[in-house]
């Protein structure tokens, strides 16, 4: 009987893009509704002012000012919202395949949590020398739902992932 240990070497194998970016996708929808209820629960916090912060990464900082509900805002901040939750997806699939870092729930909620944490560290202290008005979301809190965001983005990957994507 030959034992074999499951190792976590690159190989040549491609990630399932299709999985990656509806596993992103929905995930940045998971961290969005997060987002929501986190700023409406707590004791007069606007909603929408994390809505105009994203906004404000296209449109400038000038879109920052009143922060009630705007359609034009909301609209451009889901895009946003949405291109780069799927821009990450794709970039956590690329580095789950080839590693097999996809093989287990668990591992793969593991590489998830790292994920998270690592795109929190970037988000809030490497994009705020160009976008500064991010450094006010430092937080706890935030960085709970960058790992939550993170892990659901590895769960989904892993349970919708295909067999047949490799190279």
């Amino acid at each position: 009987m030959e034992l074999h240990a499951h190792t976590h070497h690159w190989v040549r194998r491609s990630p399932d893009w299709r999985a990656a970016a509806v596993a992103g996708f929905a995930a940045g929808a998971i961290l969005m509704v997060l987002e929501l209820f986190w700023s409406a629960s707590g004791a007069g916090e606007n909603p929408w002012e994390i809505s105009h912060m994203v906004a404000a990464i296209v449109a400038g900082p000038d879109s920052l000012g009143p922060s009630g509900f705007e359609l034009g805002v909301m609209a451009l901040a889901l895009v946003i919202h949405y291109v780069l939750g799927i821009m990450f997806g794709l970039i956590l699939g690329a580095v789950m395949a080839p590693f097999h870092l996809d093989s287990s729930a668990g591992l793969a909620l593991t590489i998830g949590g790292v994920f998270g944490l690592l795109l929190y560290v970037f988000n809030f202290f490497g994009l705020t020398a160009l976008f500064p008005w991010f450094v006010e979301l430092r937080s706890g809190a935030t960085l709970v739902a960058h790992l939550i965001f993170g892990m659901s983005a590895a769960f989904l990957y892993w349970k919708l992932e295909r067999d047949d994507h490799s190279l």
